[in-house]
């Protein structure tokens, strides 16, 4: 008899499992749009234009789960957090999805009862000055004021590095990167820390960028990714596959121009898997076959979102680095699509 209630209790309580997992799923087809949180403005990364058009690296990854999800990448809402509103703006539900340059940390993804959906940018921390500060290293800022965002790893990180190397400063507090810019250039502060990308990002939207250096240290591991509300496995899984699905493509040569052809004719069985031609991965996170390939096709590969939002030939001017596929010596890695 005990077994029994027991049993029936799992049962139950893996019902109610199902059902909760299926929520932001259910949310988003019923309401037809997704709602993605996201840097209110940090060039390259996302950004609205004169129009109001959102574009950007973390952009295009939020119209790449749209496509997935509800077949079309322009439905989505994309409402601007800052550091401090970012992760309760996902606790409390009013965005699905945050791909706003937030840092995967273990406090993060527990006390904050976050779930990580993958890294999309591998980053670390660094220091930018005005080349007239004489400045070429890190460790010649002793004494400096720096200009820091507050409710941000770079905190800590910054407290960290000064404690080790035993030098003094004297932060200067921001609430937001257009407020950190303002100040920095203002003279506020002698140096601006935050992410190297973001630092680059920064760089690239002043009038004579070139009056600006990076300094060559990086003084932390930043791994950048997505995130969704804990509790609910299957849109996490959604997230992260399509983030995934974005990875493979470029190790596997699909890109947007020769997606329709590989399609057709392709004999490699990961790519048939990945684009719904053989089997239905599609099926086990709650879409239809072709996810992936509309995913991939909204914006293109991996390689091509970097390449046309942040890369060499953009005025961000990152180079892959660890961004780069496994087999190119990056640490881009996409799990197997079987």
């Amino acid at each position: 008899m005990k077994k029994t209630v027991f049993f029936g209790t799992l049962t139950a309580a893996g019902l109610a499992a199902g059902l909760a997992s299926a929520a932001t799923l259910d949310d988003v087809k019923a309401r037809g749009e997704l709602v993605c949180g996201v840097n209110p403005g940090l060039t390259g990364f996302a950004a609205p234009d004169a129009n109001g058009t959102w574009t950007g690296f973390d952009i295009s990854l939020c119209r790449a789960v749209a496509a997935a999800v509800l077949g079309d990448g322009t439905k989505v809402r994309f409402v601007p957090t800052t550091a401090e509103t970012r992760f309760t703006a996902l606790a409390s539900g009013e965005i699905d999805m945050l791909a706003r340059n937030s840092t995967w940390t273990f406090s993060r993804d527990t006390d904050l009862a976050l779930d990580f959906a993958g890294v999309n940018y591998y980053d670390g921390q660094g220091f930018m000055v005005n080349k007239a500060l004489g400045v070429t290293s890190a460790k010649e800022l002793d004494g400096a004021t720096i200009c820091i965002q507050t409710g941000t790893t770079t905190e800590l990180n910054l407290a960290d590095y000064f404690a080790i190397n035993n030098m003094s400063y004297t932060p200067v507090a921001i609430q937001s990167n257009a407020e950190g810019e303002q100040q920095y250039l203002a003279g506020a502060c002698d140096a601006y820390t935050t992410d190297a990308s973001g630092l680059a990002a920064t760089r690239a939207a002043f009038a004579t960028p070139s009056d600006h250096i990076i300094l060559p240290e990086i003084i932390s591991k930043e791994p950048l990714g997505p995130a969704t509300r804990q509790g609910d496995s299957q849109w996490n899984d959604i997230v992260r596959w399509t983030l995934n699905a974005l990875v493979a493509a470029e190790e596997y040569g699909v890109t947007s121009a020769n997606i329709e052809e590989l399609a057709t004719n392709s004999q490699n069985p990961e790519v048939k898997r990945l684009l719904g031609t053989e089997n239905n991965l599609g099926a086990m996170i709650g879409l239809d076959a072709d996810w992936a390939k509309r995913a991939i096709s909204v914006g293109g590969n991996y390689g091509e979102i970097f390449s046309a939002t942040i890369g060499e030939s953009t005025p961000i001017g990152l180079a892959r680095g660890l961004n780069a596929q496994w087999t190119q010596g990056g640490l881009l890695y996409a799990p197997p699509f079987r």
